[in-house]
């Protein structure tokens, strides 16, 4: 979760998933994806909490937390162009524009994320993400994923772009803008994103968002009986479903 301080308060970058995506075609998201079999196989320069600290926080291994913080960067910087790394562990690129061709090759996966880095003699970055949220896919689902959420403030500098395959449309919008647009059926939300879209919007700046301290509990969103049938419950759930836009509204926005 990308987000930057705006004229209305914090905004968060999102992108619409393009249609032919396998998983959550034409959705909403944040930019993301899965691990690499190269993330975190390698030694990394890093700077910030050691993955020790992230594998409390995720309540994971050391090694899978090493690389989670590394597909976080890697997946940052190949979906929307921003690099959370520098020349020196207290410094940040002020300007990714130089490193493009890397990034088309660290996508295809030509290169793996550690040989980029020591290739620039660039520093990852840990220190400028935060452990957020841990959602598991309902065990009934065909595609299940265990999703790590982290939050980032966008570097000074740098700028968050739409050059990935995987995104039709990208913006900048405030955490109750998005949800509004969702009421609307202006866009699909799954509920992992609507629930970090409804905790985004408590804070009123970004200081605040990295200064809190998460207490990460996983979740998996699971059907339960309810009136002769079933339904998926999670926390917040019933907010969810009695916001949720009906079939016409979304029509639009539902990839053909």
């Amino acid at each position: 979760m990308l987000v930057r301080d705006g004229g209305h308060g914090p905004e968060v970058f999102l992108q619409r998933r393009v249609g032919a995506m396998a998983f959550a075609a034409g959705m909403t998201v944040f930019p993301g994806g899965g691990v690499d079999p190269t993330d975190g196989s390698a030694e990394i320069a890093w700077a910030g909490p050691e993955p020790a600290w992230w594998a409390e926080r995720f309540a994971t291994s050391e090694a899978r937390a090493k690389a989670l913080v590394c597909a976080a960067v890697r997946e940052t910087f190949e979906e929307c162009g921003v690099l959370l790394a520098g020349p020196r562990a207290e410094s940040v690129v002020a300007d990714t524009s130089g490193y493009q061709e890397a990034r088309g090759r660290l996508e295809r996966r030509e290169v793996s994320l550690a040989a980029f880095l020591a290739q620039e003699r660039l520093v990852l970055r840990a220190d400028l993400l935060r452990p957020w949220a841990n959602w598991i896919t309902p065990v009934v689902e065909p595609r299940r994923y265990d999703t790590r959420f982290f939050l980032a403030v966008l570097p000074e500098g740098q700028r968050a772009d739409g050059a990935t395959s995987e995104a039709a449309e990208v913006n900048w919008r405030t955490p109750a803008a998005a949800l509004a647009g969702w009421r609307a059926g202006a866009d699909i939300l799954l509920p992992p994103t609507w629930a970090q879209l409804v905790a985004l919007g408590e804070f009123a700046t970004t200081a605040a968002m990295l200064a809190q301290e998460r207490v990460i509990e996983p979740i998996m969103p699971e059907f339960v009986g309810h009136n002769g049938g079933a339904v998926l419950r999670f926390p917040n759930g019933e907010r969810y479903f009695a916001d949720l836009p009906d079939v016409e509204q979304l029509r639009s926005v539902l990839p053909d």
